[in-house]
């Protein structure tokens, strides 16, 4: 394969986003067992990307477009934008980051096609079906389990945040109808108005006690990586290879998250958290509808 090709291209953009997602995750989770607040994940997330995005915001607008309803409204300027990030790093206080991988960005399928059904009458296949059993199967041997086991340390509000936050993320992306780019822009200008309000009345949010190195490389992370890039780099993957292929490169994300958090932040790999990874992965392969797409190029 030519790496000038864009097929090349597209497959290096699928595949750098799910190692910023599972990145972002064993970061966000470091973060917030350590130095930073909640409040002060939320301001470096969103602040570089508002400054990043303003030259967009002033040429697209950052009002919703005319006709979108009230869930789309919603979705596009709190949901997905603030929410969203307020949730998965709330949530990485109370459970560690290879669950995270695995209840988030690997329940995306599924809230995807719910939202799907519920909103527009889309009904998966047999294979897609079998996918999202598989994915919700996965799902609930890691959140039953620990709440059997450790139900008074509040792993299981994280585990109920890593999902809600997946749920929120996955009806935008479902209806936003608009070029990625303008979506975020308008998402990221109405998380910024969301924020000053959100910290008066909050207010745990002031530096004062982390090293200026760390905060540089939340910023980056947070603002940069996560908050613009890897967003615009999944969308190209979508373009150019479909959504069935780059929803199947996501399954890697769950993969990366459990091994980076065992090597990085001495996370256990406990057996029902590995079976319950390999039933999300697979999957969501199988809910991407790859299998399908496959079958047809041969």
């Amino acid at each position: 394969m030519n790496v000038f090709e864009p097929r090349f291209g597209s497959y290096a953009a699928a595949i750098l986003t799910v190692t910023i997602w599972a990145a972002y995750l064993l970061g966000t989770r470091y973060a917030v067992s350590s130095n930073f607040s909640v409040e002060e994940i939320l301001i470096l997330r969103i602040v570089p990307a508002a400054i990043i995005l303003s030259p967009v915001m002033l040429k697209f607008g950052v009002v919703p477009p005319r006709g979108t309803n009230v869930i789309g409204v919603f979705m596009l300027t709190v949901g997905a934008s603030a929410l969203f990030p307020y949730f998965l790093s709330s949530a990485l206080q109370f459970a560690p980051a290879s669950d995270a991988g695995i209840l988030a960005p690997g329940t995306l399928p599924f809230w995807a096609a719910l939202s799907a059904f519920l909103l527009m009458g889309d009904r998966p296949n047999k294979v897609r079906q079998f996918g999202l059993l598989c994915i919700i199967a996965g799902a609930l041997s890691i959140a039953i389990w620990e709440i059997l086991l450790t139900s008074s340390n509040g792993t299981w509000r994280g585990h109920l945040m890593f999902m809600s936050a997946a749920a929120f993320w996955s009806v935008y992306f479902k209806i936003s109808g608009l070029s990625p780019l303008h979506a975020l822009s308008i998402g990221t200008f109405w998380a910024a108005i969301s924020l000053v309000v959100f910290i008066s009345f909050r207010g745990n949010a002031d530096f004062s006690v982390i090293p200026i190195n760390d905060i540089f490389t939340m910023a980056l992370l947070q603002g940069v990586l996560v908050g613009l890039i890897s967003t615009l780099l999944y969308s190209y993957a979508v373009t150019n290879l479909g959504p069935a292929k780059t929803g199947a490169i996501g399954a890697l994300t769950p993969v990366l998250t459990l091994l980076g958090g065992w090597l990085y932040l001495g996370e256990n790999i406990t057996a029902n958290k590995l079976a319950g990874m390999i039933l999300v992965t697979f999957g969501v392969m199988l809910a991407s509808g790859v299998v399908k797409t496959f079958k047809r190029s041969a």
